[in-house]
């Protein structure tokens, strides 16, 4: 404990120190550092605050610890009494808080995210589902208060889709979406289904951080980019010039073709996007054995291929695999309603780390 509140006092003159540039005029007037320190210091105000807050109750603690030691009329007594149990209440609390506060932190947790969705094994049902997931996060995303683009899409001829691509950006939206990635399984009767016979399909979803130019610089030169004409509906001024565009990154063979914006620079700037986020991905998943080291103790590998939960229509219930989670609330999950599920694989995770860090 007392290395953590050495770590702690190091965060909060750090935070001292960081107030003090940010009123200097040098550093107002450089835009670029301005808004890096910004960050950093609203990364670590609420740590600062917790530990302030908690060196004032246990000042509180002491001074009420040396009144008890005094001779107290009875009532004084029961007060003084009341506040220290209520002050010894707190310090629990708030040592816990900052505990989690010092845990190390997934740099992309703030970041928005691109999320891939593929209708994966059982044909037009994994089409229909995929569709069903993508509502699904759409109505979470509402609910967040978050904006969701969809960037690029292959729906099928039943209503669902064969693949979906969308972006969505808000506030920390990787650091709740991160644990989607994975085999998503659906138990049901589908519509074609004349014997009321349960059939099972899976959908693949990927969750990808959003990269800038600043977090992943690629060398152009290592992009070929063909521009062709567009296909489908759009109308007819989309198929007369050469707006679609396909970008191939020549280390990795890594290919996005993307179509569904109205012109060839916002198709460019989409296709990168996603390329970014992508070749990214990949040169991650290069660290996979590293990575899965780092984090045995985390909600599973991230694996696309791993089954990470079942939704069983018949018996209205969804089981997350790696936590042993079974709600019996399927309609409302997916109707947007997450929370539950999130909020338990963010404390399992949470709990892994502080595990680690104790036994570290």
């Amino acid at each position: 404990m007392d290395e953590m509140f050495e770590q702690l006092q190091a965060v909060v003159d750090r935070h001292e120190e960081l107030e003090g540039l940010l009123s200097d005029p040098e550093v107002i007037s450089d835009t670029q550092r301005f808004m890096k320190l910004s960050k950093e210091e609203g990364e670590i105000r609420e740590t600062t605050e917790k530990y302030n807050r908690y060196k004032d109750v246990v000042g509180q603690i002491a001074e009420n610890d040396t009144m008890l030691r005094e001779k107290l009329d009875p009532e004084m007594d029961a007060m003084v009494k009341q506040d220290l149990a209520e002050l010894n209440t707190e310090k629990e609390k708030l040592e816990h808080e900052m505990t989690l506060l010092m845990l190390p932190k997934d740099p992309n947790d703030d970041k928005n995210i691109i999320m891939e969705i593929r209708g994966a094994a059982g044909g037009d049902e994994a089409s229909l589902f995929a569709g069903d997931l993508l509502n699904m996060y759409m109505r979470y995303a509402e609910k967040q208060g978050w904006k969701v683009e969809t960037v690029d899409e292959t729906p099928t001829e039943v209503g669902g889709f064969k693949s979906v691509v969308i972006m969505i950006s808000g506030d920390s939206v990787y650091s709740k979406l991160k644990f989607e990635n994975g085999a998503h399984r659906v138990q049901r009767v589908p519509q074609t289904e004349s014997q009321g016979r349960v059939h099972t399909s899976t959908a693949t979803v990927a969750v990808m951080p959003e990269y800038d130019a600043v977090d992943l610089d690629i060398d152009p030169k290592d992009i070929r980019t063909d521009v062709y004409r567009s296909s489908g509906a759009g109308g007819q001024h989309i198929n007369k010039t050469s707006s679609a565009v396909r970008m191939t990154h020549l280390p990795t063979g890594i290919v996005v073709a993307m179509q569904d914006q109205r012109s060839q620079q916002q198709n460019r700037e989409k296709a990168m996007q996603i390329l970014r986020a992508r070749v990214y991905d990949y040169y991650e998943s290069q660290n996979q054995s590293e990575y899965d080291e780092n984090r045995k103790q985390s909600v599973g590998t991230g694996d696309r291929s791993e089954r990470i939960r079942t939704y069983n229509y018949p018996q209205n219930r969804v089981t997350d695999h790696r936590i042993g989670l079974t709600l019996n609330k399927l309609d409302r999950i997916m109707n947007g309603e997450l929370e539950e599920i999130i909020d338990a694989l963010i404390l399992h995770d949470q709990t892994a780390k502080l595990e680690q860090l104790q036994n570290g």
